[in-house]
């Protein structure tokens, strides 16, 4: 039995799974390796959207990567990923790079945006905030640090980049309600909804444990990757993420009512994205 990719010529022979380290959940292909080299079985062109989070090279303890690098080699390797990536970009196509950063290392994320500015247009500079006081209050979530130097870090970057810098996206999909309702009218607009703006809070969820977080030191809320593909727009989209972790990105293109591809190096999360993903 094959699978083909839809709209490429590549085939995945599924009964060599095993030795292929390839892995099929309904309409989401899962390959177990390292992206620098599972990138290059997918054909040119045929990925709509990539949402992932490569590594930060600041030290976060993972299974199977040993993330610090001395930082030219990192940049190096994200530039390399990345050009692979390009490749497998539709024409259209979006890729949303989130990057954190710490405090002692701010310039991290900028780096990184930075290195791939010849591969890429940066189209649009998302802030993805976790925690915001407001007055008194304080919605959400962070981790909280003891400094006299350093302010809690309650933000991250995501990168929205693309081929050319002119894709269209559903500006409206991911809006919200006008607050002056005069506004709909006075200004010509068709429905209650206007563009969100490039700062959104999406707070994790409370947990209790590692094992609420799937025991990935590094995963991000469901909501982020939904609303990257729901800002890109379209339906039946083929969503890639090269740094798959736990497969959230893939859960978040399934609940849309696309199909995936997740590329991870470590088999246990690779185990747990399968679980998540409904495997038998």
């Amino acid at each position: 039995m094959t699978m083909a990719f839809q709209h490429q010529q590549t085939e995945i022979d599924l009964q060599r799974s095993h030795t292929q380290n390839i892995e099929a959940v309904d309409r989401n292909l899962i390959l177990n390796g390292d992206c620098e080299t599972q990138l290059d079985r997918l054909a040119d062109q045929c990925i709509d959207v990539v949402v992932t989070s490569p590594p930060y090279n600041i030290g976060v303890r993972y299974g199977s990567y040993t993330d610090d690098l001395p930082r030219s080699d990192y940049l190096d390797w994200i530039y390399l990923i990345a050009g692979k990536i390009q490749r497998v970009m539709k024409y259209d196509a979006s890729l949303f790079l989130n990057v954190g950063s710490t405090n002692v290392d701010p310039w991290i994320a900028f780096d990184v945006a930075n290195k791939l500015r010849d591969l890429f247009f940066l189209q649009n500079n998302i802030t993805w905030i976790k925690s915001v006081s407001i007055n008194e209050d304080t919605v959400g979530h962070f981790k909280p640090i003891s400094s006299k130097r350093f302010l809690n870090n309650n933000l991250e970057s995501v990168f929205h980049f693309t081929k050319t810098g002119s894709v269209p996206i559903d500006r409206i999909g991911i809006g919200v309600p006008y607050k002056d309702k005069s506004n709909i009218a006075r200004r010509g607009h068709s429905q209650d909804r206007r563009c969100a703006g490039n700062v959104w809070f999406l707070p994790y969820q409370t947990v209790h444990s590692k094992s609420q977080k799937f025991n990935h030191p590094a995963g991000f809320p469901e909501a982020l990757p939904a609303r990257c593909i729901a800002m890109h727009g379209g339906a039946d989209l083929r969503v890639l993420d090269p740094f798959m972790g736990t497969g959230t990105t893939l859960i978040a293109a399934k609940n849309g009512g696309h199909s995936g591809i997740g590329i991870e190096i470590d088999p246990v999360y690779v185990e747990t994205a399968l679980q998540r993903l409904g495997a038998d």
